[in-house]
């Protein structure tokens, strides 16, 4: 919009400009014809006062003088008696006319108004102009009016000047009637096409390439897509790079994968052997000796640990794995919260908390495998460790047009507010020590609800938490619907 806006703004700020300039052009060259017109008046009148109008070759004669630069002067006389009438008599004319072509110049002097200004021109002694076209509109004249005081009525100069050979000052039309602002209207018309069609055509093909990154995001595309959709030959190198990020991702993603399987083998191998030789060292133990007992709870628990984190990391890099190269499909979120419900039930019985599940129609996201899936485990899980007996967990689920809500209420402790900017951080936890107190598996690794805020940002999504005024904490996650990006 700002280019188009400086696109508009831009000629009509050159074209006052430039019309400015022109007016004080053509003020310029109007003063300066009518002084020529004024020397040449002051020149004529000493021999006006010893002429004769009935010789009117020797007038002729002296008004070729100075008309011999293009421009047309005639010599119209006015006697004493013939003041009243307002009546002219055109006397000499330089170039000269014949004397048939006499007439018709009158009527084309009474015609465009000359002959009625003679006549205030000779009673004001003022001088006077008048810009007209031709009849044929193709030249376009200036004529100054010029009252000479001589002998024994008034004489009048007329000089008429055709406006293209001053500088082409746009003289009795307005600017836009020019040639060369015409020109520039025309030049500026092809550019802005030009402009269009370039802006066009690039829209065009980031809607393709936007098109393309969707079917590759969904999973529906082969290799090299970019290059394959391409048609402007300007933005084949641009379709070459995306489609190398693409494999570059790709490639990535199998490594992150392989790298995480690698891992987690080489981890669990020692410490599932550490697990087996600690079987027999724990029966052999006295049970009087309370020491070494807590030392191999202390071991076993730590082992536990241990687990736990090589489970949790590994877990975290497939699902990284995956957020890169998964195609991302429509997902039923109502559907997707359905199973995880299923997936708690047996512990949320266990503790006798209550699931309570408001669920709107149509909210459709769209994610890639899995994706959703542990972003709804991992907050409803979260809500069950601070949960206690008793209480009831609330699920809300809304769908708009552009949006998709998913709110989590549960009747916890909540979360001191110093904290609470933190929650969605990296190993960050606050989850009961106690995990006997809640059935909490020991060993949290911290990483839940960070892997939430991953997967929703990563959907374009937001996720944020605030403590509920009656007490619990309260999740809430606004993802774009189905076909919004």
């Amino acid at each position: 919009m700002a280019l188009v806006g400086i696109f508009v703004a831009l000629p009509a700020v050159l074209y006052f400009q430039f019309e400015s300039a022109d007016r004080q052009m053509r003020e310029l060259v109007t003063r300066a014809i009518q002084d020529r017109s004024s020397l040449i008046a002051d020149a004529l009148r000493p021999v006006l006062k010893e002429a004769d109008t009935a010789s009117p070759q020797a007038l002729n004669n002296a008004l070729a003088k100075y008309g011999s630069d293009g421009t047309v002067l005639k010599l119209m006389f006015q006697p004493t008696a013939e003041r009243e009438s307002g009546r002219f008599f055109l006397v000499a004319s330089a170039p000269p006319l014949r004397r048939e072509a006499v007439t018709a110049e009158l009527e084309e002097l009474d015609h465009r108004g000359i002959l009625q200004r003679l006549s205030q021109a000779c009673m004001w002694d003022a001088t006077d102009e008048i810009r007209y076209r031709q009849r044929d509109g193709s030249v376009e004249l200036l004529t100054s009016i010029i009252p000479i005081q001589a002998g024994r009525g008034c004489w009048v100069l007329t000089s008429t000047h055709v406006t293209s050979e001053f500088l082409n000052t746009s003289i009795g039309r307005p600017y836009w009637e020019t040639r060369e602002i015409r020109v520039a209207a025309i030049i500026y018309f092809v550019v802005a096409v030009l402009a269009f069609l370039v802006a066009f055509s690039i829209r065009r093909s980031l809607r393709r390439f936007r098109a393309v990154a969707n079917e590759i995001s969904q999973g529906r595309i082969g290799d090299d897509a970019f290059a394959r959709r391409n048609v402007v030959p300007e933005l084949s190198t641009v379709a070459t790079d995306f489609d190398k990020l693409v494999h570059d991702l790709r490639r990535v993603s199998r490594q992150i994968r392989q790298s995480a399987e690698d891992n987690a083998h080489s981890f669990k191998t020692p410490l599932a052997a550490i697990q087996s030789a600690l079987a027999p060292v724990q029966r052999a133990v006295p049970e009087g000796d309370a020491r070494a007992r807590r030392a191999l709870e202390i071991v076993d628990s730590s082992l536990k640990r241990l687990l736990g984190l090589v489970n949790a990391a590994q877990n975290c890099d497939i699902d990284t794995a995956e957020m890169l190269e998964a195609p991302r499909v429509p997902t039923d979120v109502a559907q997707t919260i359905g199973d995880a419900a299923r997936h708690f039930r047996e512990i949320l019985a266990n503790r006798d908390i209550h699931l309570d599940s408001r669920l709107g129609e149509g909210a459709v996201v769209r994610a890639g495998r899995g994706m959703l899936e542990l972003v709804v485990q991992n907050v409803v899980e979260n809500a069950i460790s601070f949960s206690p007996p008793g209480s009831t967990i609330v699920i809300t689920l809304t769908a708009s047009e552009e949006t998709v809500e998913l709110r989590i209420d549960d009747e916890g402790p909540g979360i001191d507010p110093v904290m609470i900017d933190h929650l969605f951080e990296r190993y960050f936890s606050l989850r009961p020590g106690g995990a006997e107190g809640h059935g909490e598996p020991a060993g949290h690794s911290g990483l839940g609800l960070w892997i939430v805020r991953r997967n929703v940002e990563s959907l374009g999504g937001q996720v944020s938490a605030a403590n509920r005024i009656g007490g619990g904490l309260s999740v809430a996650i606004v993802l774009p619907s189905n076909g919004h990006r």
